[in-house]
């Protein structure tokens, strides 16, 4: 369930990314051809990049595309290497969750007082990219947590 989860995440992503382009084509030709931006552009763009950059973390960090550097693991011997891999599956963990715990509250509060970001003929509203940046980090920690998992069964195996 998990894994349907994450990669419906990535797919939405995608398609908000397609979307994003559309979006922008149409501003910039309208500017150029009719000197007339389309209204909200900025607005939608600023709110989408967050979005979509937190949609794609939980597949990024399934696949083991996460930024990281072997210096250390090279040298390691495998029970070592598996230490460490242990350990920093915790610390994503405990950050993806502590994200996840502090941005609670100010989704919460952006759907209670129905906060918008932009003036004018386009106001966005705020809460559903505050939601989802609290749901793909519940699915990062979760992730991390099927890893640790992994990780220890592969230990006990051995």
């Amino acid at each position: 369930m998990l894994d349907r989860a994450i990669h419906w995440c990535h797919k939405i992503s995608a398609f908000w990314v397609v979307l994003l382009a559309v979006l922008i084509l149409i501003d910039v030709c309208g500017r150029y051809l009719f000197n007339t931006p389309l209204v909200g552009t900025a607005e939608i763009i600023k709110n989408s990049v967050v979005a979509i950059a937190f949609l794609q973390l939980p597949l990024a960090i399934d696949r083991g595309r996460m930024l990281k550097t072997t210096l250390l693991l090279n040298y390691a011997s495998p029970r070592v290497r598996r230490c460490l891999h242990v350990f920093c599956y915790l610390l994503g963990l405990l950050f993806f969750l502590a994200v996840a715990y502090s941005s609670w509250q100010p989704f919460i509060d952006a759907w209670r007082i129905n906060e918008y970001e932009g003036e004018g003929a386009l106001r966005v509203p705020t809460y559903p990219v505050r939601f989802l940046l609290v749901l793909t980090c519940v699915f990062a920690a979760l992730v991390y947590l099927r890893l640790i998992y992994r990780e220890m069964r592969s230990e006990a195996r051995r």
